[in-house]
């Protein structure tokens, strides 16, 4: 698994890598589980859907967690952790340090589109009054640069969605096909920037998951085979 130190200082977080294949086997959750020190039930998890809509797991809630359909969760809830799963896909964590909220967003091409990551940030301060000034992001391991080949309705979706044409340059570049490829590394930064997380506070692990497959599970390297890998993060108890 891998950690970001300054994130570590803040919430236990973690990203899996290939050695858990988390598809069926409910033992390996309980072990992801079980290293951010919550039972197996309390690993609330989403029915990601590629948009940015966003799941809130309250301390006060009651009742099992029933996953809703979302691609970005907050909490204010210590005794839960909270996690995206991916197969390169970016997963994006977050954590409040001074009231130790936290957050994760699932983002693919699709959801970067629709600013996922950005939504996070929205989501912890409507819902629970962070500052994003005071959040601590990082971005997983991913699909990067070097891999992320997409068509040309990739670039026009995000053209669509009214992100500036500055923008589209700097997180697409041509590669030596001539098809452009994604920069989700930069992308995801760009829009945690955006929403007002200080620069310095956005760390990106800057792995691609194709290029090191053995590693990391990558869609792109197994197709239906992939196996899933999950971020997740739980706020400080006791705060």
């Amino acid at each position: 698994m891998l950690r970001c130190r300054p994130l570590l200082a803040v919430a236990d977080h973690l990203f899996t890598a290939r050695d858990l294949r988390l598809r069926e086997d409910p033992a390996e959750w309980a072990h992801v589980a079980d290293r951010v020190g919550v039972p197996a039930a309390r690993l609330l998890l989403i029915r990601q859907v590629h948009r940015n809509d966003v799941a809130i797991a309250r301390r006060d809630r009651t009742g099992d967690w029933v996953r809703p359909e979302a691609d970005v969760i907050v909490s204010d809830d210590p005794t839960s952790a909270i996690g995206v799963r991916v197969a390169d896909c970016a997963p994006v964590v977050l954590a409040d340090r001074r009231i130790h909220v936290v957050g994760a967003a699932h983002a693919g091409w699709r959801g970067t589109v629709q600013d996922a990551a950005g939504a996070a940030v929205r989501a912890m301060a409507r819902e629970f009054g962070s500052d994003p000034r005071d959040l601590i992001a990082a971005v997983g391991p991913c699909l990067g640069p070097c891999c992320g080949e997409v068509g040309d309705e990739v670039p026009d979706a995000f053209a669509r969605a009214g992100h500036e044409p500055r923008a589209i340059m700097r997180w697409f570049t041509p590669g030596a096909s001539g098809r452009r490829h994604l920069d989700l590394w930069t992308a995801n930064a760009d829009q945690l920037i955006a929403a007002g997380v200080p620069p310095p506070h956005v760390h990106v692990a800057r792995l691609c998951t194709r290029t090191h497959a053995d590693l990391f599970h990558s869609y792109r390297a197994d197709k239906a085979n992939a196996g899933r890998m999950v971020g997740v993060i739980r706020g400080r108890p006791g705060l």
